[in-house]
């Protein structure tokens, strides 16, 4: 089967060449895949404004030798309230973020595609953001095997087991403080 449809929220976007993108999706089927959008950075595009970050979309891809190419998209859900607001977009960026950097490519995961879509809706109406990303990392952690569920009331420091994960500091965390 070369031509395949998925349903996916975009956690990331690079520029590639003159006129395409590189398109990290969290799927619902499929995990984390990377996508190939051929010709998106074109005025005349009309897939353009479907594959920004956050957005939940349908997404209709080509499988050829190398990445998946994006023939089509329809968007599903693009998370407006969330977009408005530059702490909650900031506190969305650090989920996609983590989603990208602890999840493995090609690996099917529904519980963490729908943690995903859970904490961007309570992102977009909730007001105590940093409790919703403290659950959010726990539970993350708990569906990856980093972290056991413990029925202790000791809080993890969560952003120093993850950073001690991906070997690296968390780029969107530091703004956290910025932002409050």
């Amino acid at each position: 089967m070369r031509s395949f449809r998925t349903e996916g929220i975009v956690i990331k976007r690079s520029n590639y060449s003159e006129a395409d993108r590189i398109v990290t999706i969290f799927t619902k089927k499929n995990g984390k895949i990377k996508v190939k959008a051929t010709g998106v950075r074109k005025i005349a595009s009309r897939r353009s404004g479907h594959i920004e970050p956050l957005n939940y979309c349908i997404f209709g891809l080509y499988q050829g030798k190398g990445m998946p190419v994006l023939t089509e998209v329809e968007s599903k859900e693009s998370f407006p309230l969330l977009k408005k607001d530059l702490k909650r977009i900031g506190f969305a960026y650090h989920v996609c973020e983590l989603i990208d950097g602890l999840c493995a490519e090609n690996q099917e995961n529904y519980d963490v595609f729908m943690l995903l879509g859970r904490t961007l809706r309570k992102l977009s109406k909730e007001d105590n953001l940093t409790e919703v990303i403290y659950q959010f990392e726990l539970e993350l952690l708990r569906l990856l095997g980093f972290h056991a569920q413990s029925g202790s009331k000791i809080k993890v420091d969560t952003q120093s087991l993850i950073e001690s994960i991906l070997e690296k500091s968390l780029k969107a965390k530091q703004m956290f403080h910025q932002l409050s």
